[in-house]
């Protein structure tokens, strides 16, 4: 496929949040690959080993300037950015010939925001969210199968499955949210974003922001933070 001509603009947008969720919005109209909102997630522990790996985004919030994506609060990065909320973000769409990176902080996004998302989802994800414990240990595959099980008798479903025809027929159950599963709001304080040239003479642009958090007596953020302005500027590829 040819590298497009289509760069960013020669008088670069104030804010990058805008165009970064126009081209997610492409993406997902396109349809070009089966997850055009995979994005990867890095977080750091304690000890200072970075983590990476790949979620899904769910919503770019243009005027708040967060990103969102869901997940099990016990898991590995649930763990890691209870310790540190300072984390990475990529979207990058091969065949758009783009890509988006983000750095901020990622606080949890309030209840009833997660129990809206929780409830959209098939019936058979709801229950897997409860059923696994995710990130820890298990002796077999087969494990978790009767953990499924228990978890499907327990709200009165039947076993997730491929003979499962439920869905197809439209029948849901009403299974809530645990309270180790939600979202997380990354605020974004740098937003690189890149458009692929020929020659690998790329079109890269960064914008930054300060954010000032309230901090509680331990020091755990509290709050959404205030946000200043953006400033950018071009950088080399």
């Amino acid at each position: 496929m040819p590298i497009p001509s289509q760069f960013l603009p020669a008088l670069l947008p104030k804010e990058p949040l805008s165009l970064a969720a126009k081209w997610l919005e492409i993406a997902q109209e396109e349809r070009s690959q089966p997850n055009p909102n995979a994005m990867v997630l890095a977080s750091v522990a304690a000890n200072g080993q970075p983590s990476a790996r790949v979620v899904l985004c769910k919503e770019i919030c243009i005027e708040t300037g967060y990103i969102s994506f869901f997940t099990n609060y016990r898991s590995h990065k649930g763990r890691e950015i209870d310790g540190n909320s300072r984390v990475a973000l990529v979207l990058h769409w091969d065949h758009l010939h783009r890509q988006v990176r983000i750095e901020g902080h990622a606080l949890r996004a309030p209840d009833e925001e997660s129990d809206a998302y929780f409830n959209t989802r098939p019936w058979q994800r709801r229950i897997g969210a409860w059923a696994s414990a995710q990130s820890t240990a298990i002796g077999s595959h087969a494990e978790l199968k009767t953990a499924v099980a228990a978890t499907a008798h327990r709200f009165g479903t039947p076993v997730p499955g491929p003979e499962d025809e439920s869905t197809k027929i439209g029948i849901d159950y009403q299974i809530p949210r645990p309270a180790d599963w939600g979202g997380y709001h990354v605020y974004a304080e740098a937003v690189e974003l890149w458009v692929e040239g020929e020659s690998r003479i790329h079109d890269r642009a960064r914008w930054t922001r300060s954010l000032t958090f309230t901090l509680n007596n331990t020091g755990t953020i509290t709050s959404a933070p205030i946000t200043g302005p953006w400033s950018v500027t071009r950088l080399q590829p």
